[in-house]
């Protein structure tokens, strides 16, 4: 036995030399002394898969981690060495490092106190070091913050703070609050997180809207009078619909970037605060960077459905007031069918295409097959008179939890008044539609558990004209607690909904049908 242990040792000598000589191109543990911080700062690096073959230099991406994580999160959770790496394979972005630095408690900033210049340290060490360290492009236009969480606040403010060091912007879940949100947080939590760093320790109210805050504060930065000065930064923001505290900081600040006309690219998906959410971003969020990086414009989100399959042929039935297409099978069914009510401005082509895309889904099983009425978009009379109507002379199942809505654009005006009336519609799509956010207010202030039946998606596009409206409703919903899904896609505002948004619909209504 000890000869056989000493064979396999000299056979395993080789091979861990051979590992050990080679050069590392993922690499975790490493640090870089501080003399503004007085001690080391740990963190990571993905060097790209050519680096070792080439003597060129290359973009950087700093990604910076959540509160309560670490320099290796992103390697670990983020699983970004192997997303990056396939991504560059696959040539849909350039080679870039990634460096993953350690971000502490302190949110990328400097503490009011002085005490631990963390934002001074990230600027006049770490990317000095970095381009001294390795082969990088050193210049703002080839330098890209993300994060998420804390990091997604730190992302968002290094950039932002010094425009003359990095140039794009990908900050994920922004954890940021609303002067509003900062004066009513719980006391534990605020001097914990918020107070320490920005001089408001023990205080309360408006004595927490401290001048040093304001100095880290997106909506005071961005809002000071010098919009024009970030023209030049490339921002993507994206925050999920799940979230909480950050579904109001966030939709405002969008808000207040449309006021201000500083561009940029939002997005709000299904999810909430998690690495399954930021991994599923880091697509569009490597694609932004990389144009960013050549100078190009943004190619666009990617396509959950590139091929374009052949919808069937959907004979629609024309009445005066309405027309309805049937599902697959009902000439020879004996049964009753869910209605899917359409408000809208559309096309005869338009109906065709939207009647094809869901009878193919009722085809394959991942639709239950239903009614789609098509109704003009100011139509007034649908619950006195068209849905008695049709349930008279179609086999239209009666019930609230059989009737849903669509509304697209101004039809999203009439979709929304029917939705409210209580039990009376299972679920209510709005497509790019103004959202009365008064009488949205005024149904659940009358008759809040009755509303929680009808279940609301609604989405919109980050140019949206009706951005604001969209946004007050969102956070309405979530501050009642009511549940609802959110979106928020690429793209301006047109009827012609794309397929992705209307198959997301389709099966949202499917599920509220069958739940």
């Amino acid at each position: 036995m000890r000869q056989f242990n000493l064979l396999l040792l000299l056979c395993l000598v080789p091979l861990v030399t051979m590992f050990a000589e080679e050069p590392k191109r993922i690499m975790e543990g490493l640090s870089m002394t501080s003399v503004i911080l007085g001690q080391e700062v740990n963190y990571s690096v993905v060097l790209p898969l050519d680096y070792y073959t080439t003597s060129r230099n290359y973009p950087v991406v700093y990604l910076l981690h959540g509160l309560g994580d670490n320099e290796s999160s992103w390697l670990e959770y983020g699983r970004i060495a192997q997303i990056g790496d396939a991504a560059v394979a696959a040539k849909e972005i350039v080679p870039m490092i990634f460096v993953m630095p350690q971000g502490f408690r302190n949110y990328y900033v400097n503490d009011y106190a002085g005490t631990f210049l963390y934002e001074d340290m990230f600027v006049k060490e770490l990317v000095p070091f970095i381009d001294k360290t390795y082969r990088t492009i050193p210049d703002n236009l080839h330098r890209a913050t993300m994060g998420y969480s804390m990091g997604g606040f730190g992302a968002l403010m290094l950039p932002v703070r010094h425009l003359d060091v990095f140039s794009v912007s990908v900050p994920l879940s922004i954890s940021v609050r609303t002067d509003e949100q900062y004066m009513v947080e719980d006391a534990s939590e605020w001097n914990d997180q918020w107070g320490r760093l920005f001089g408001g320790v023990g205080k309360t109210g408006t004595e927490r809207i401290t001048d040093y805050y304001k100095q880290y504060s997106p909506f005071h930065y961005f809002n000071s009078g010098n919009s024009q000065s970030f023209s030049g930064l490339r921002l993507f923001i994206d925050n999920g619909d799940d979230e909480h505290t950050l579904c109001r900081s966030n939709e405002e600040l969008h808000i207040l970037l449309r006021d201000l006309h500083i561009q940029h690219e939002y997005r709000v998906r299904n999810g909430g605060h998690e690495f399954s959410y930021w991994r599923e971003a880091l697509p569009n969020a490597l694609h932004f960077i990389s144009d960013s990086f050549e100078g190009k414009v943004y190619r666009g989100d990617v396509s959950h459905n590139p091929k374009k399959r052949k919808s069937p042929k959907v004979a629609i039935y024309e009445n005066y007031r309405y027309e309805v297409a049937l599902p697959p099978g009902y000439i020879d069914a004996d049964r009753l069918y869910p209605v899917l009510y359409m408000f809208g401005d559309l096309t005869s082509t338009r109906k065709q295409e939207l009647a094809g895309l869901a009878q193919k889904g009722m085809l394959d099983g991942t639709l239950p097959p239903m009614l789609l009425v098509f109704l003009k978009e100011n139509e007034t009379n649908l619950i006195d008179s068209i849905i008695p109507e049709l349930e008279s002379y179609y086999n239209a199942r009666s019930g609230y939890r059989f009737r849903a809505l669509f509304g697209f654009e101004e039809g999203g005006v009439s979709a929304m008044k029917n939705a409210v009336v209580p039990e009376t519609f299972t679920s209510c799509v709005l497509f790019d539609a103004p959202v009365d956010t008064n009488l949205l207010q005024k149904a659940i202030s009358t008759n809040k558990s009755a509303f929680k039946r009808t279940w609301f998606l609604i989405s919109n596009t980050d140019t949206d004209m009706d951005y604001e409206t969209n946004g007050i409703a969102h956070m309405l919903l979530r501050d009642e607690d009511i549940y609802h899904e959110y979106r928020v896609v690429e793209g301006g505002r047109s009827v012609q909904v794309s397929n992705d948004r209307l198959k997301e619909a389709f099966q949202f209504t499917s599920e509220k049908i069958h739940r």
